[in-house]
Parts: structure tokens; sequence; C-alpha cells
């Protein structure tokens, strides 16, 4: 059985992004952003709402092609994109590099507790409340 966990940045007082969902408050120091890059590489399968997924997918899978990119985010991009994931939205009809869900993500991330495999994170505030509220969640 997989274990469940929810990690993701947030300020003292609780907020996950600035007005406008900007996510550009909490740029990580080079610490910080090596804990992710080895959380990402242990991941066996990340779930991602769909918003969250919007914000990684327009960066990570070109990072470590960009000028000036830190040996880090070369590192990083590379780790994200051979990573499985998930994504589930009911506005989205296609994304490119991960299986879609449409439909309630409950059950869907439910019947994936039950497969063997790596673990599992929880990325996105929409998607990590449902895994919460259902219960779901093995680790914070």
């Amino acid at each position: 059985m997989r274990r469940l966990t929810v990690g993701m940045n947030v300020s003292l007082d609780g907020y996950t992004a600035a007005p406008g969902d900007d996510l550009g408050w909490g740029v990580p120091s080079d610490e910080l952003f090596q804990w992710w890059s080895d959380r990402v590489g242990a991941t066996g399968l990340a779930l991602y709402g769909r918003r969250l997924w919007a914000t990684m997918s327009s960066h990570w899978p070109t990072a470590d092609q960009q000028p000036g990119a830190t040996p880090a985010q070369i590192e990083y991009a590379r780790r994200w994109r051979d990573m499985p994931k998930v994504v589930f939205s009911s506005t989205t009809s296609a994304v490119d590099g991960a299986r879609l869900v449409t439909g309630d993500a409950v059950p869907e991330i439910t019947r994936l507790k039950t497969e063997d495999g790596g673990p599992m994170d929880v990325g996105g505030a929409t998607l990590a409340a449902a895994a919460m509220r259902a219960g779901l969640i093995d680790e914070y």
C-alpha cells in the first residue's frame, strides 16, 4: 500500500500564494530547493491539481535547457520530468507528460493508494484538501 504525503510551501500565516495566485513569494533557498529535489527523486507518483499542474508544467519540462540554469535546477527538472504524474481536473481536456483524471479525485486516490509502488505526493491546495477531508493523507 502506498503512502500519501502532502508537502507545500506556506507562509507563516497559512497562505500558499500571494494575490493573483502568484507563487513567486516562496522562492526557496538552495537548501530548501535541494530538499524538494531529493523529495521529487524519491516520489513514486505525484498527484497534481489543475492550477499547480499549470504552473509546474509551464516551467519544468524545459527548465534544464534554459540559459543560466543552475546545476540544482537542471537536476530538479530532470527528476520532475521523469517522475510519474497524475493530474486531476474537471476543466482540462488533455495534459502532456501525465495521466489526466477528470472524475472525482477521492475514489481515484483511494484506488492508487492500494497499488504497489513508491510513495505518492499530492500537490495543489484544493486537491490536498479533498484528500485530507477523505482521510487519505498519511503524512504532512
